[in-house]
């Protein structure tokens, strides 16, 4: 069996060894990816891989279809819509996804972007530098906020039970409601009464077709003048330019925002680059040592289950 990186997972090359060899009881051959390659580094790799092991970049479909031994493909990441899913099933090619591999850094980022936007740190970091004081920059408790998570799944769950230390009511609005979600505390709630009630909004949905531009301009037009939105889960779950203009206008107090339409560099006129009382982070979430190692372990395990029959994390 020929296992081939088609970018790089966060490790290094021992590393990615030593955890293969730890869990693989057969014959392979393993060619690492330290470093983003082209598109036709991609598919002279993968031309005679029997198994791809890719992150969150884009999968183009002519890589699979110049890859005539490719049975499996171990995504280091939760969601793959970056991976041409329809051609996989036509060509037989399991996908699976690395399902749990961030959620406490996820959740950990989400609380971060909160705490800056209720305590302006930034602002105020820049205040210190500047050798100026704290006027005008009275910040906000989290304590006692109501707390609204949109996709209230394993992430949201684990959000909620932060959450609860905290002392917030949280509301939760998802298409099932999980057991672990309400033995959270989580209050289920359609997604009008969260965006009215919240004081924070925080999203942890899929990119899929039913959730592109979920938090609409009518659905923004919701939101408490003094509400935040953190984004930490797709770029296209939001519209950006409707999220911008309320923030240019004083209509929500401000936003964390982790991910865009596309991976960064985002564009120069992103709107939301210019747009007032908003944080901006490059994709960060997922990307902690822990994760890396934790996402590599999984998609090892995929790659050993599938080898004996037993597909996990199947797409």
């Amino acid at each position: 069996m020929k296992i081939v990186m088609l970018e790089p997972l966060g490790i290094t090359e021992a590393q990615a060894k030593e955890i293969l060899a730890k869990k693989a009881d057969f014959d392979y051959e393993f060619v690492f990816c330290g470093a983003m390659l082209t598109e036709q580094e991609k598919m002279l790799r993968a031309q005679d891989a029997d198994v791809l092991v890719v992150a969150n970049s884009p999968l183009s479909p002519e890589v699979i279809e110049n890859a005539p031994r490719l049975k499996m493909i171990s995504v280091g990441f939760t969601g793959v819509d970056h991976i041409p899913l329809n051609l996989c099933r036509q060509k037989n090619i399991l996908v699976c996804n690395a399902q749990g591999y961030c959620t406490r850094s996820v959740a950990e980022l989400t609380f971060g972007l909160i705490f800056d936007c209720l305590r302006n740190i930034l602002p105020c970091d820049s205040l210190t530098r500047e050798g100026k004081t704290k006027a005008g920059f009275i910040g906000n408790e989290l304590y006692g906020k109501t707390l609204g998570i949109v996709g209230a799944g394993e992430i949201g769950t684990y959000v909620a039970n932060i959450a609860k230390a905290f002392g917030c009511r949280v509301l939760g609005y998802s298409r099932s409601r999980r057991e672990a979600a309400i033995r959270a505390g989580v209050e289920h709630v359609d997604l009008d009464t969260l965006m009215k009630e919240s004081d924070i909004i925080t999203l942890h949905v899929p990119a899929t077709a039913e959730t592109k531009h979920m938090i609409s301009a009518e659905k923004i037009a919701l939101m408490k003048q003094s509400a935040i939105l953190i984004n930490v889960a797709r770029g296209s779950v939001v519209d950006s330019e409707a999220l911008a203009a309320a923030l240019n206008a004083g209509k929500i107090r401000g936003a964390g925002i982790d991910v865009f339409e596309n991976e960064p560099p985002i564009q120069a006129d992103h709107p939301l680059l210019h747009s007032k009382n908003t944080i901006l982070t490059p994709h960060v979430a997922f990307a902690t040592q822990e994760s890396m190692i934790n996402r590599a372990e999984i998609v090892c395990d995929n790659i050993c289950a599938w080898a004996h029959g037993n597909p996990m994390n199947v797409k």
